[in-house]
């Protein structure tokens, strides 16, 4: 009689995720043939119909819910189990998986990757780069370790370090900004000027946030998948946009664009490092936040208070 094993769940949960065999196989580094037959094995030893497969994807059945969410529970377990050994060898030593969101991670990794290699030689970080909700989920289910995002509703089994305050700033043509004082209203821009993320970005959600008097249906209908994209279009002339400092911390300087304050009280957003309470790595998360709260105010940044 067979058994369940860990190589399944984890198969199972990346199914989840990507709600298609073939991309799950090729996150999971296996073949799609290999991947549908331990997920057979497992429907089999449970006799249960988990996944239905459908030609546009995978839908899970009712059962399969229920044991998704009880195979979330194994592996994350698994995962602190792992994490209980690595720290009786020393703080941010051996491998660390961290998420971090697109609107963050090219702009604080050169900063705090070079002081983290300096001081903690031992620690193999593996970052995994994408937005809040498949790091939450993914964080969840212990596929990574700790994720650095922008601070939301708090929930009971995560924990959470404030880093720091990252404060939003108007960026727009340069040929547009004469008349502007270096101080704006969020009403300075109007709202078929505004130009944002797409849809799935929590810093889009966040500037719609800060500009309520704004209407989804009349933004501009230019939108970018990153903010390099998004200050390439704002250069260009087709619009203006709301930036994190950290953009300009991490050095962004372009002739073609203007960037200006907002009158007090300036909107920002709490940038965080996150992580499952029942990690019994709590000592490593508290050194690398901070860490990251040490370089960010080493470059002029305001602290997670300010």
């Amino acid at each position: 009689m067979g058994m369940i094993t860990l190589r399944q769940l984890r198969y199972l949960l990346a199914l989840a995720e990507h709600r298609h065999f073939g991309r799950a196989a090729e996150a999971c580094n296996v073949t799609q043939p290999a991947l549908s037959t331990q997920i057979r094995e497992l429907e089999a030893f449970l006799g249960l119909e988990l996944a239905e497969r459908r030609p546009g994807g995978v839908a899970f059945t009712a059962e399969g819910e229920a044991v998704l969410r009880r195979a979330t529970a194994i592996v994350a377990a698994v995962r602190d189990l792992e994490d209980h050994a690595r720290a009786h060898q020393g703080v941010l030593t051996g491998e660390m998986a961290i998420g971090i969101i697109p609107t963050v991670a090219p702009y604080l990794l050169p900063l705090v990757l070079p002081a983290l290699a300096a001081r903690h030689p031992r620690l193999h970080p593996q970052l995994r780069e994408t937005q809040t909700g498949p790091l939450l989920a993914e964080l969840s289910a212990g596929r990574i370790d700790c994720a650095i995002l922008a601070a939301g509703e708090e929930r009971a089994d995560l924990e959470s370090r404030p880093l720091f305050a990252d404060r939003f700033l108007l960026a727009l043509p340069a040929a547009e900004a004469g008349g502007l004082p270096e101080r704006v209203e969020a009403a300075a821009v109007p709202a078929e000027r505004l130009l944002l993320l797409e849809e799935g970005h929590c810093l889009r959600d966040q500037a719609l946030a800060q500009c309520r008097r704004v209407s989804a249906a009349n933004l501009a209908t230019l939108g970018a998948t990153s903010l390099a994209t998004l200050l390439e279009m704002v250069a260009a002339g087709h619009g203006a946009t709301l930036i994190p400092e950290l953009v300009l911390r991490a050095g962004f300087r372009d002739p073609r664009v203007a960037v200006r304050r907002f009158r007090d009280p300036e909107p920002s957003r709490t940038v965080a490092l996150v992580w499952r309470a029942t990690s019994p790595r709590r000592r490593d998360f508290e050194a690398l936040a901070r860490l990251v709260t040490t370089e960010w105010q080493a470059v002029g940044g305001a602290s997670a208070a300010g």
